[in-house]
């Protein structure tokens, strides 16, 4: 993967010493002051410097008139599934879409500010649908991210709420293996988990992963052909009423791109 960190800390590098001629008495000689490295001032301000995260803000406020071209089926190398969604909405009418970007273009902003290359799979600008999922995959494959991420909403049953991580499974079939990607992208979701939690409140899913907020999956295009460490993340039920209450609020979706940066910082430092 491309643009590793270059390191976290500056060195100092400390020179002289006492000397003596022969037949003089020994004379001290001034230490010189520490030299710090001229870019430790850049990493400190810019941790992520070098590093490339992928966001992928789940469907596409557009997918509904465009119904024929996302029910188009793609490869997804175990099978073959929808080459996108529409998505869910809340009852109140606001779709999962339109929070998705949201969230995202927070999240791009918080990222870039500790100086990672932010690309997002789609944006306001276009496409007008899609991108299939396959070819969101494939944008955080060319892009060589060290990290990418697929926001979502759920859109199960009112009762059902909670927030949880989708991890890739083992797939090894057609254009897809996520063997090599699977460890590095189960760390990288704990370590979403652990933040969204403690920065939303939100609690784990009810219905999904019992009680981890973790879940793990082999029929999602968007993972099997990752071949980059990558996540997908439910931040709640846009059908629960408790729920939906925090994924209209715009103060609640900050603290959900919060949560969701700590994660991906925390991971990028280590990796």
């Amino acid at each position: 993967m491309a643009g590793g960190l270059i390191g976290w800390g500056a060195y100092a590098a400390v020179g002289g010493g006492a000397t003596a001629e022969a037949g003089a008495a020994s004379k001290p000689v001034a230490r010189s002051s520490p030299s710090v490295s001229p870019h430790a001032d850049d990493r400190a301000a810019a941790p992520l410097k070098g590093k490339i995260v992928v966001i992928d803000p789940g469907h596409n406020v557009g997918n509904f008139r465009h119904t024929a071209e996302i029910n188009r089926q793609v490869d997804v190398g175990n099978g073959r599934k929808e080459c996108d969604t529409t998505g869910t909405s809340t009852d109140d009418g606001y779709a999962e879409a339109r929070f998705t970007l949201d969230v995202a273009h927070r999240l791009r902003a918080l990222l870039e500010r500790q100086g990672a290359t932010v690309r997002l799979t789609h944006d306001e600008k276009g496409p007008d649908w899609g991108p299939c999922v396959d070819e969101r995959a494939e944008i955080g494959d060319k892009a060589h991210a060290d990290a990418a991420i697929s926001i979502h909403a759920d859109g199960a049953p009112a009762g059902d709420r909670g927030f949880h991580v989708i991890l890739p499974g083992v797939v090894h079939a057609g254009a897809a293996d996520t063997r090599p990607i699977v460890g590095p992208s189960r760390d990288l979701g704990r370590r979403i988990a652990a933040d969204f939690r403690r920065v939303t409140g939100e609690p784990p899913s009810n219905y999904i992963g019992h009680g981890t907020a973790l879940d793990t999956r082999t029929d999602l295009g968007g993972l099997n052909l990752s071949t980059v460490p990558k996540v997908f993340i439910e931040c709640g039920n846009m059908r629960d009423g408790t729920d939906a209450a925090l994924l209209t609020s715009g103060s609640w979706r900050q603290k959900a791109a919060q949560g969701m940066s700590e994660g991906i910082v925390s991971f990028l430092r280590e990796s």
